[in-house]
């Protein structure tokens, strides 16, 4: 497939300014200044390749023509994640910049670090990120390689295998990202956990790509062949969906507040009083309006949804509020009022950069529509 001329002209320029803004990122990484900037930056980009393989799953097992016109652009996605399982190394180069339970000194003076040592050592937490990433990957493969299959017949059997799979994957893929937000992210403040935390992740990972294809979606409605086939019923279909999960992601954010709102307990209070003083509150009033409740406004309405270029606009301020909404979640862990250090602007564009040249080059590999559509046919 031929890209749009604006499509190429990103992926010619992605490459090199990712690659220029990765070695600033290696080289910070050497002076111990990078980690939270760069763990940020990762879990908002790996977001894309995780959630394109959700709703890709979720599309095999529904139907829908929201999911027809975008298949294409979902598969590219998941086909990045080699790259993000690459670019996943920096974060191993000195886990006790991150992780309190990777320093032995923190571990022998803390009796719950401790008591934690047999699962949150160095080792065991490698070992877990190959077998995550491998469960992804082959999840990926599986997707792209029976679809691709679908192109050269009519049979179903392609199409029946995408859909036998689809539901056991879902739940495959819930977990190993559960654990993955566990080891990654969670484990930063070791002695707090909350069994909402991989659930909160895994919606706004959905909502991230749904906002994310939404704006491509657009971009390509704009150039043949796509301004024939993107119609304003798709974007609406579209637009139900990204409302969806934002209300999921309210109802999630919510619960695991007021659950430890209302147990009120020293041991599990302390995670929101770190993100509610200090300027944090800010961001969270800022998130609760922008994140939430604007959005869900807007996306009540039908006209809204059927006009494209406004879903999009939409679409492009949700994916930024993702990112803050990542920022709030992590960085608090540090200590500290908010702060803006050139490092957070460095690693977006690196890792993004690279995602985005990866990507491009993977939509090029085949037709943007799939040639056969079995859930069409009655006898699927």
């Amino acid at each position: 497939m031929t890209l749009p001329p604006a499509a190429e002209r990103i992926e010619k320029r992605a490459l090199p300014v990712g690659g220029i803004a990765l070695a600033l990122c290696l080289i910070s990484l050497t002076r111990g200044n990078l980690s939270q900037s760069y763990l940020i930056a990762y879990l908002f980009w790996l977001s894309l390749p995780l959630g394109s393989a959700a709703l890709l799953m979720l599309y095999h097992l529904t139907g829908g023509e929201w999911g027809f016109v975008i298949r294409r652009m979902l598969e590219a996605s998941t086909r990045t994640l080699p790259l993000m399982a690459a670019l996943f190394l920096p974060l191993l180069y000195h886990p006790t910049q991150l992780y309190q339970w990777a320093d032995p000194a923190k571990v022998a003076a803390d009796e719950l670090l401790k008591h934690k040592q047999p699962y949150l050592n160095t080792p065991f937490f490698i070992a877990r990120a190959v077998i995550y990433f491998l469960v992804w990957i082959a999840l990926s493969w599986l997707l792209t390689r029976w679809s691709a299959q679908q192109d050269h017949t009519n049979d179903t059997r392609p199409a029946r295998r995408l859909l036998a799979m689809s539901g056991p994957g879902l739940i495959v893929l819930g977990f190993t990202v559960t654990f993955a937000i566990v080891d990654w992210v969670m484990s930063i403040e070791a002695n707090w956990a909350s069994t909402m935390y991989g659930v909160i992740y895994i919606v706004g990972m959905v909502l991230t790509t749904l906002a994310f294809m939404i704006f491509v979606a657009r971009r390509f409605a704009l150039a043949e062949p796509m301004n024939k086939v993107l119609q304003p019923a798709h974007f609406h279909d579209l637009g139900n969906l990204m409302l969806a999960f934002t209300m999921l992601w309210a109802y999630t954010s919510f619960s695991q507040f007021l659950i430890i709102w209302s147990g009120n307990l020293p041991e599990e209070t302390t995670w929101y009083v770190n993100r509610m003083g200090q300027g944090w509150q800010t961001i969270a009033a800022f998130l609760v309006l922008f994140h939430f409740a604007v959005p869900f406004i807007v996306l009540l309405s039908r006209d809204v949804k059927r006009k494209m270029e406004s879903l999009a606009v939409l679409a492009a301020a949700m994916f930024l509020m993702r990112m803050l909404d990542l920022y709030w979640t992590v960085r608090p862990a540090a200590g500290g009022a908010p702060s803006l250090r050139p490092m957070d602007l460095v690693a977006p564009i690196a890792i993004g950069g690279l995602w985005l040249w990866m990507f491009l080059r993977q939509l090029k590999v085949r037709p943007m529509m799939p040639v056969y559509n079995p859930q069409g046919d009655p006898s699927f």
